[in-house]
């Protein structure tokens, strides 16, 4: 069954992997409205080789659409998915607005899509960091139940927009030069330097950033007795968030066993053989929907530890594939009931 579907922040970065993706996928859809700010509105965008004009976000916009996709900031997000819904879409949402709504869906279609299923008009997509995060853990803990999470981030820049891809460059080329550089998108340079600071500081020494990965992550498994201690660090990468993750099990698993259990998932590729160099690289993983994984091991220092290492690109399966994916699953639910 074909859709109306409307793409919100389509001339953002996210957006615009959105509409590539819709057009990839040869999501099925039967008419494609373009929905931005003001300052964007009358662009045009290319799409199934037709050029259609940006309209400007206003409820209106929402009159005759059946499917949103949605990537905003927050506070635009909490503001226009009601008036969405109140006309008779169903919204995709990227934000932070709704994931922890508890009459929200917040979905990773690898981990739980039957929640996609109980939404009441609007379904969330995770932080980027906990999606591959949760994608990860899914097999291991469906096989041994996972109890302890310990996991660093090293998160690229393209995660702090455009200003921080160009917060990396033009730093990056102002400290070769010995020259100053006016940084927008950070508090410190991030030129040749780790930033061990990503949202604003919440309790007891997090971050919000980290306090997400905490929350979300019960939430997508539906089990608050997970625990989980999260260091979310910006590094000066382009793209491709990384990832160290230690996860201690009920059951043991021994790396053997993980490793299987990782190569069978759905969503995941395996890259793990260190005599020869291999393991995911952020360079190598950019442009690609897959979670990687590899530097599989025991832990050293617990009987069911786990340790591995883990990328994804931060704005394909971290954002704008995993939201895609969503609405594929709204649409496979929508034929189901139509057949």
């Amino acid at each position: 069954m074909s859709q109306r579907v409307a793409v919100v922040g389509a001339t953002g970065a996210v957006g615009r992997l959105v509409l590539r993706l819709l057009e990839e996928r040869e999501f099925p859809l039967s008419r494609l409205k373009p929905l931005a700010s003001a300052r964007s509105a009358g662009k045009t965008i290319e799409f199934r080789g037709e050029s259609i004009a940006v309209e400007e976000l206003r409820p209106e916009a929402f009159d005759d659409v059946d499917l949103v996709i949605a990537s905003t900031p927050d506070d635009v997000a909490a503001s226009f998915i009601p008036q969405a819904v109140e006309r008779g879409a169903v919204v995709v949402d990227e934000s932070g607005a709704w994931r922890m709504d508890p009459n929200v869906p917040l979905v990773v279609p690898e981990v739980n899509p039957e929640a996609a299923g109980r939404h009441q008009g609007i379904l969330a997509s995770p932080n980027c960091s906990t999606t591959q995060m949760v994608v990860a853990m899914k097999p291991l803990h469906d096989a041994a139940t996972i109890r302890r999470v310990v996991v660093s981030t090293y998160q690229a820049t393209s995660g702090a927009g455009v200003s921080g891809q160009r917060d990396l460059v033009e730093g990056s080329r102002a400290a070769l030069q010995g020259e100053t550089y006016d940084y927008q998108a950070f508090s410190h340079p991030i030129a040749f330097n780790l930033i061990p600071q990503i949202g604003s500081q919440r309790e007891q020494g997090y971050t919000s950033e980290e306090l997400k990965m905490v929350h979300e992550t019960h939430k997508i498994f539906g089990d608050d007795s997970i625990r989980v201690c999260p260091t979310c660090v910006r590094v000066p990468v382009t793209n491709c968030h990384s990832e160290s993750i230690l996860v201690e099990t009920e059951r043991k698993l021994t790396a053997d066993e993980a490793r299987r259990l990782f190569e069978a998932a759905p969503g995941i590729q395996v890259i793990d053989d260190l005599p020869a160099g291999a393991y995911p690289l952020p360079l190598e993983c950019s442009d690609r929907d897959e979670v990687f994984i590899g530097r599989i091991r025991e832990d050293l220092s617990s009987d069911r530890g786990i340790a591995f290492w883990c990328v994804s690109d931060n704005l394909r399966k971290g954002a704008a594939t995993n939201a895609v994916q969503i609405a594929e699953l709204l649409v496979g639910a929508t034929r189901a009931v139509n057949q």
